[in-house]
């Protein structure tokens, strides 16, 4: 049992002491906590809870989705702190029941991120997003249509060797291990900072050919190591899961990349922005780092819809800024390393003729 250590009940109310009207949030994050409790412990039990049990393909997939989302609808409905959810897993936002009252936030959450490397027992998560609504009015759509910067707290859940919270109110990003005797999150990464420049990049190479030049410019770039331009080697990490990619970018730095491509021209973007993408960038730029599409700081994206997908390059500031700087060259035709956009037979930005 771990004693005097900082909870993360006690960090969120010590983060709010001295901002008037804010102890709704922090009721609001501790409901969250409990939630990422509960679905820990439903994850750490694996085939033994039964979720393993024969069944069509991706079942058991499936039945996790519902589980994790049904534990955060459960555990946030309740306490008078919501207008409304917004889950990835819901077509539209969840109104608060009318047996409970409102509050004026909004939360928006992934319960389950990286499922599809459960059965193989690699680390998922979650990651939610809080936003803060004029009036406890029942919330719609475009109430949760609103730009990453107006987040006034994110935060994620890594379930791997250990449980880790990761949480932003504004004031930095903290790290907090779930102590599984005492049954609390402890505060044991504070003031997590990602350092301006680092030789790790985290890329799906298999998509190479659907890349955008600029892209391809920076991993080969990257990939040529002492003898290229870059003068240092790299070394690349792939997980294929959002959360695990961010939380090694928090500790170790370096960039994550999950860019524009044009794979499928209907959807050339993969991680949902208000569930995924908002909430990683502001803990990323909490942190001293940079958040990216390549044309547009994340944080100031405006949502077109609840579903919407951005790219993302996340990671050391130096290293964003770079491949953000790449991406302009290139859309103004000064890239010297490849063909202006307007020269080009096919562009991500043209349907096939």
């Amino acid at each position: 049992m771990l004693f005097g250590r900082t909870t993360v009940s006690k960090f969120v109310i010590e983060q709010l002491r001295d901002l008037p009207g804010q102890s709704d949030l922090g009721s609001l994050l501790i409901d969250v906590t409990a939630a990422v409790k509960a679905i820990a412990a439903a994850l750490s039990k694996g085939a033994l809870a039964g979720r393993d049990a024969p069944g069509a393909p991706g079942e058991t997939r499936r039945r996790l989705h519902a589980l994790t989302n049904q534990a955060i609808l459960r555990h946030c409905e309740w306490g008078g702190q919501l207008a409304g959810m917004a889950s990835e897993e819901l077509e539209a936002p969840y109104p608060i029941p009318s047996a409970y009252p409102r509050g004026r936030y909004l939360l928006a959450f992934d319960p389950l991120d990286g499922s599809a490397h459960v059965d193989v027992n690699a680390s998922v998560g979650t990651l939610f997003s809080v936003f803060a609504k004029a009036d406890s009015a029942p919330a719609g759509v475009a109430d949760f249509l609103r730009p990453g910067r107006e987040q006034v707290a994110a935060g994620y859940a890594f379930y791997g060797p250990s449980s880790l919270l990761v949480l932003t109110l504004g004031k930095g990003t903290h790290g907090f291990t779930l102590d599984r005797e005492g049954g609390n999150f402890i505060l044991t990464h504070p003031h997590m900072l990602v350092p301006e420049e680092a030789s790790e990049f985290a890329i799906n190479t298999s998509n190479e050919r659907f890349w955008e030049p600029p892209v391809r410019r920076y991993v080969t770039e990257c990939t040529a190591g002492k003898a290229g331009v870059r003068g240092r080697d790299f070394n690349m990490r792939w997980i294929a899961s959002t959360v695990a990619e961010v939380h090694r970018i928090l500790v170790r730095g370096g960039i994550f990349m999950y860019p524009r491509d044009s794979k499928d021209l209907a959807n050339p973007s993969r991680l949902r922005l208000l569930y995924e993408a908002g909430p990683i960038a502001m803990l990323v730029e909490q942190a001293g780092g940079a958040a990216s599409t390549g044309r547009e700081r994340i944080l100031d994206v405006v949502p077109t819809s609840l579903q919407q997908r951005v790219p993302v390059l996340l990671g050391s500031r130096n290293e964003v800024e770079r491949l953000a700087r790449y991406h302009a060259d290139y859309d103004n035709g000064t890239d010297q390393h490849f063909r202006s956009p307007l020269f080009q037979k096919r562009s991500l930005f043209r349907s096939k003729s």
